[in-house]
């Protein structure tokens, strides 16, 4: 047995199920051994596409994505997805090819430095020189991701260490650093509170059920950051909405008058905090990103299992703030908001993945996610282009109905993704906003820089010809009506649906 095929062994023991990728010359090894395992490989046309897949695949359903390409011309087209994911703290296990290791450092065809240019974007980059060190650092990767999610990690794999013989298969120390020397002081601040507020992000998704619970019983109100939305349903009174600069009128009342405010799992961005708040216990298991007088380095899970919490009563007082974020033109045809209001309306129990562009500022204000990962849509980098190969993640990892919302500018970064779509007759529909613009671009230019728009108008191609081309299904809807009456339907993928909107502002924070 060679290390390619024993690598393939261990990810069949760790029961990875699912991988996306393109197969190449330096990677071949890996490929041949997968060819007989019973790992089903997806087969993207982009190695970009495998990797926002790979992300789709753990925010829609929590199991690690897997991404492989070959050496550096396939390898770098990953950067942008890993980026993305690195950005929001995404775990994802990245395989890339490379030449034979006495071509490392030097000119040889299709050689660079893959390791030092993934060192910027993921968690760890790793450059094992010989079998034992391959098998040593797919485990330890295996294990990090698991158990200290903090984003992706990269193994490079020379295809000679791939075709090698002689390996062994160390056992690793499983150790996992954390420091919760803060808990008794957080624990006073707690002891000393009347009003607590809990903010919610990705991180923890995993204790949904425990924070639901917690939450409930001691009456503790709740706002979520972006990634956390859903965590506790958004139809829950407990639920106050989005902190940060999207606030909702409870969520930011809550935030400027609780004295003590409990973040779990958030990366406390400027989306989040202008300012670092002194009453903040900061709970993370990423010590990079810690902040405020309590930071707490840990799981959440072991943070809520070491703390206590009391009855609190102030909830009332917050329930009398209307909730309500006026959106105008829901009704008027066709704004891209009054078209994602309805789409959103006619899938609201299905996941919705989104793309980059003004649509997901009106998805974002008009959807109330009732489960965490049920909304998803890069939001520390946002590249256009996420959305339709995070949608087939989110398939392939569910099995279930995924919704995508694209604009027209973005649709296009990864089109050719269509051909996975119908190659794996996923049950995507892909909604196209097609407003012949990049219309932020466009707001940005008008508001900001009092520009004519220059460089922002589109001349599409014919959106319904070239998913018949893919051999997929398409309708296009020019009005409300239409698009009210084509929802009654029952739809199912893989199906593209234009809509043609007006061009429109997206409302800008406040």
């Amino acid at each position: 047995m060679n290390v390619a095929n024993y690598l393939v062994k261990v990810l069949q023991e760790e029961q990875f199920e699912n991988v996306f990728g393109i197969p190449g010359e330096q990677i071949m090894p890996l490929y041949e051994a997968l060819s007989k395992s019973n790992i089903n490989h997806i087969l993207t046309r982009h190695e970009q596409a495998a990797a926002h897949a790979a992300d789709g695949y753990y925010r829609a359903s929590g199991k690690i994505g897997v991404c492989i390409a070959t050496a550096s011309p396939g390898a770098l087209n990953f950067t942008m997805a890993l980026a993305t994911a690195y950005k929001d703290n995404i775990p994802m296990l990245v395989l890339t090819g490379d030449n034979e290791l006495k071509y490392r450092g030097s000119d040889h065809f299709q050689s660079l430095p893959q390791v030092e240019i993934f060192r910027h974007i993921t968690q760890d980059s790793y450059n094992p020189l010989n079998g034992s060190e391959a098998i040593f650092c797919l485990r330890a990767a295996i294990f990090a991701l698991k158990n200290n999610p903090k984003g992706p990690i990269h193994i490079n794999l020379s295809k000679d260490v791939l075709l090698s013989e002689e390996f062994d298969d160390i056992e690793l120390c499983y150790l996992c650093e954390d420091d919760m020397s803060n808990i008794s002081r957080a624990q006073e601040l707690i002891d000393r509170s009347s009003k607590p507020l809990l903010i919610l992000g990705a991180g923890a998704i995993s204790q949904a059920d425990n924070i639901k619970g917690i939450a409930s019983k001691y009456q503790i109100p709740v706002a979520t950051t972006f990634h956390g939305k859903g965590i506790l349903s958004e139809e829950d009174d407990l639920n106050l909405g989005l902190v940060g600069i999207r606030s909702t009128p409870r969520s930011k009342y809550a935030f400027e008058n609780a004295d003590c405010i409990v973040a779990l799992g958030i990366k406390a961005s400027e989306r989040t905090f202008l300012e670092i708040p002194d009453n903040l216990i900061h709970v993370n298991i990423n010590k990079d990103v810690l902040v405020g007088e309590y930071p707490i380095h840990g799981k959440v899970e072991d943070f809520l299992a070491n703390i206590r919490f009391a009855k609190v009563d102030w909830l009332d007082e917050i329930l009398k703030i209307d909730n309500t974020v006026e959106v105008e033109g829901l009704n008027d045809d066709l704004k891209p908001q009054a078209a994602i209001n309805q789409i959103l309306k006619r899938f609201e129990d299905e996941v919705i993945v989104s793309d980059a562009g003004s649509h997901t500022t009106w998805t974002t204000l008009l959807m109330k996610s009732k489960s965490p990962g049920q909304y998803l849509f890069s939001g520390g980098l946002a590249p256009m282009g996420y959305g339709l190969p995070a949608a087939i993640g989110a398939s392939v990892a569910t099995g279930e109905k995924i919704i995508s919302i694209n604009g027209d500018g973005g649709i296009q970064m990864n089109i050719q993704e269509l051909a996975t779509l119908k190659n794996y007759d996923l049950n995507v529909i892909v909604f196209i906003l097609n407003n012949y613009e990049f219309g932020i671009i466009r707001q940005w230019e008008e508001s900001f820089y009092g520009m004519d728009p220059y460089q922002v108008k589109l001349e599409n191609p014919d959106f319904l010809k070239l998913s018949a081309a893919y051999g997929i299904d398409a309708v296009r809807v020019e009005n409300l009506d239409d698009l009210t009456m084509l929802l009654e339907k029952d739809l199912s993928g893989p199906l593209v649906v234009e809509v043609v909107v007006e061009s429109e502002d997206i409302p800008l924070p406040k």
